[in-house]
């Protein structure tokens, strides 16, 4: 049952992107392990900008 939870409450945060720094973090690890990664407030920031910046619409 406990693991039932946890494994919903997984796929939630996977669904939503909350997941995103732990993702980021072991991406980094695995791909670009000689430089640092980034603190989870410049991640957040980038993600924002990233997320916002452009025009996303046709009109």
């Amino acid at each position: 049952m406990i693991q039932t939870i946890r494994n919903g409450w997984r796929r939630v945060r996977a669904l939503m992107s909350d997941d995103g720094y732990a993702r980021y973090l072991r991406h980094h690890a695995a791909a670009h392990e000689n430089t640092t990664p980034l603190s989870r407030r410049e991640f957040y920031l980038r993600e924002q900008e990233r997320k916002w910046s452009g025009i996303r619409r046709c009109c």
